[in-house]
């Protein structure tokens, strides 16, 4: 299965902050607020929501296609990314401008507050997404991830009029698109990634109702934290799927994004969607138990215990024979 993953490549610094962001702010004052959080800590990372999803596809062996824009200090990550599995031949790399920026501060109640400077990702409603699927294998399936809303509405209405299935991921991009550009990103979606406060605001953005949306796209998958996962599509009950339990919370960055990884691996090993959903809960666990979204460490054999302890032994079975990692 040829995967094209659209979005942003961004370098992210992470910061934490020991406190609680919910005793500093007050709902008298929520007009004008004006707070500085002292960290503790700074961590610099490679992320951008397109990023970590292809290199966790690529750590299954799947060879992604990347599909985004960078800056002229990417070198070295591109470098990282193809180590990993990574068909990075699609990216545009800008001559001016720094691959973007996110800035999050997370607290101890792994809230976050956080910045996104687009930088080179400006230049990506530049790439045409129709050369990409002419001069590679052709494509099977479009993510389209967080990224300029250009470039986002435009690789939707590519990917529908070559007849390649997509999968709406607007996440973050959703503060700023409006209802007809939502609404754009939405209809016609095999698939449709939020978590659950994306999907309330998905909902009033696009000012339909969440059977509407169902009826317009093939499966909505709500990612709910350490609540699990929901399935849902028009005229099936939904179907809850519970989180691999942790008790070592590190960094909730790239945690989704490694759910959606997983779970497009186990579609792309034709996995029923329960079956999927359950490999990319494992895969989020392992990455909310590391700082940063891409520098975890992967091993079949933990990878698998995850599984089988939280959801039995034949899921772990089932994936077992699909399962080919890299670290």
């Amino acid at each position: 299965m040829r995967i094209a993953v659209t979005g942003s490549i961004a370098t992210d610094h992470l910061l934490t902050f020991p406190g609680r962001f919910k005793e500093q702010l007050l709902t008298e004052q929520l007009d004008r607020v004006s707070l500085s959080f002292l960290a503790d800590r700074l961590d610099v990372r490679r992320g951008g929501v397109a990023a970590n999803i292809a290199l966790g596809l690529g750590r299954f062996g799947l060879r992604p296609v990347l599909v985004a824009a960078a800056g002229v200090d990417f070198p070295e990550y591109d470098a990282w990314l193809r180590e990993h599995g990574v068909d990075t031949s699609s990216v545009r790399v800008s001559e001016t401008l720094h691959t973007a920026r996110f800035v999050c501060t997370t607290d101890a109640d792994q809230n976050q507050i956080a910045t996104f400077y687009a930088g080179a990702m400006a230049e990506a409603g530049r790439i045409d997404l129709g050369e990409v699927h002419r001069r590679a294998e052709p494509l099977d399936l479009v993510i389209v991830g967080a990224d300029d809303p250009e470039a986002m509405l435009r690789h939707t209405t590519t990917a529908h009029a070559l007849g390649v299935p997509v999968a709406a991921d607007p996440s973050q991009q959703l503060a700023r698109l409006d209802a007809e550009q939502t609404r754009h990103l939405v209809d016609g979606a095999h698939l449709l990634f939020t978590n659950e406060y994306e999907a309330a605001l998905l909902l009033d953005r696009t000012g339909w109702s969440r059977d509407e949306v169902l009826a317009r796209v093939g499966t909505w998958i709500v990612t709910r934290g350490a609540d699990g996962v929901s399935l849902a599509a028009a005229g099936t009950p939904t179907r809850d799927i519970p989180a691999v339990r942790t008790h070592d919370v590190v960094d909730p960055t790239g945690v989704g994004d490694a759910f959606r990884a997983g779970f497009l691996a186990g579609l792309a090993w034709q996995f029923p969607y329960e079956r999927a959903a359950q490999l990319g809960c494992a895969l989020a666990t392992v990455v909310i138990e590391s700082v940063g979204p891409q520098e975890y460490k992967l091993l079949a054999t933990d990878l698998l215990a995850r599984i089988s302890g939280s959801y039995g032994h034949q899921s772990a079975e089932d994936i077992a024979s699909r399962l080919a990692v890299t670290p």
